[in-house]
């Protein structure tokens, strides 16, 4: 079975020989923020952790679990790595309160061993959102992180390592949306261009959740994706209000294409292929790649990059891409 692979991998291996070296006068097993402090693998963690406020909290037992125990989804250094964090003073770039939530959300109360973890079971988190355990090629992924090792003893719980960082606004689309152009996640403002588009076209209130709602996979595309955009069609898009220089009409259609109606889907959970958005012609999906994967609209010579993906919001997940989808 795939998880008992992943306990005899190589990392898992290297972080009980780095336990191996505690003092000899410290508990069996160290607390889970002394695993970050022990093992140089997870030193932004640890950074992330005391800047976030939460270094105190993952010391000690929970005090809201009768076992006194967390469990802990730990990302590497690389997985902060792929979201342009190599140093702690890089997470200043942050909005705090949002780090706070980012951490929060790969906590959870209790104990939860890698044997008792099952496709597509959800687990609960510290901030709210659940998250959702995908099986694909013989790996497990909690959302669109690949779990590299499971099942690491702490003294107040359980560590499982993942290759990148779990992200999660506790939001529905827009309000994410909303929040990432107006700097209340990272300190310099991203899809303010997006915001203003869905604004113009008038559809924000099909992107909000609601009771009985659908959820979307949503391409995102950046504020450089906007401005290249410009530079292509030869009308410059400097700032979000020069959304309103281009045809209504022809906002609203390039931005149904970049949503699809399929209940939310991260990226383990997407296929190479094509995918039909709620307007304009089929996307086409590339292979799934180290975590990623690349999307085409019909009207683009090039293929759009996932810069951030897996935004887990209330009403589906958002995929922040380098390059406008054209119809």
């Amino acid at each position: 079975m795939f998880i008992n692979k992943l306990i005899t991998t190589a990392i898992a291996a290297f972080i009980l020989i780095g336990f191996s070296s505690c003092e000899k006068d410290e508990p069996a097993n160290p607390s889970i923020a002394a695993i970050a402090v022990t093992n140089s693998d997870f030193s932004l963690l640890e950074g992330a952790a005391v800047q976030g406020g939460v270094a105190v909290t993952l010391s000690n037992p929970n005090p809201n679990d009768l076992s006194g125990s967390y469990t802990v989804f730990a990302p590497t250094n690389d997985a902060f790595g792929r979201l342009g964090f190599a140093a702690e003073a890089d997470f200043r770039l942050l909005d705090k309160g949002f780090l706070t939530n980012t951490l929060l959300y790969h906590v959870s109360d209790g104990d939860l061993p890698g044997s008792s973890v099952e496709e597509d079971m959800m687990s609960g988190s510290l901030l709210g959102p659940d998250r959702r355990f995908i099986s694909r090629g013989g790996d497990l992924y909690i959302n669109g992180s690949r779990i590299l090792a499971t099942d690491v003893q702490a003294e107040n719980g359980t560590v499982h390592v993942i290759d990148k960082v779990l992200l999660a606004t506790g939001a529905d689309i827009v309000q994410s949306a909303i929040a990432l152009a107006s700097s209340q996640v990272f300190r310099t403002q991203e899809l303010s261009f997006l915001v203003e588009a869905v604004v113009y076209a008038e559809l924000a209130e099909a992107l909000t959740a609601s009771e009985g709602s659908p959820s979307f996979t949503v391409f995102a595309p950046s504020d450089a994706a906007f401005r290249q955009l410009g530079e292509d069609l030869g009308v410059p898009l400097e700032q979000p209000e020069d959304i309103r220089k281009l045809p209504k009409e022809t906002v609203t259609a390039v931005l149904l294409n970049h949503v699809v109606a399929d209940g939310g889907k991260f990226t383990p959970e997407m296929n190479e292929g094509m995918v039909s958005p709620l307007g304009g012609s089929p996307l086409s999906i590339g292979a799934f790649n180290d975590g990623v994967l690349t999307v085409q609209g019909n009207g683009n010579a090039q293929t759009a990059n996932m810069v951030i993906p897996d935004v887990h919001t209330v009403n589906g997940v958002v995929h922040m891409i380098d390059r406008v989808l054209l119809p």
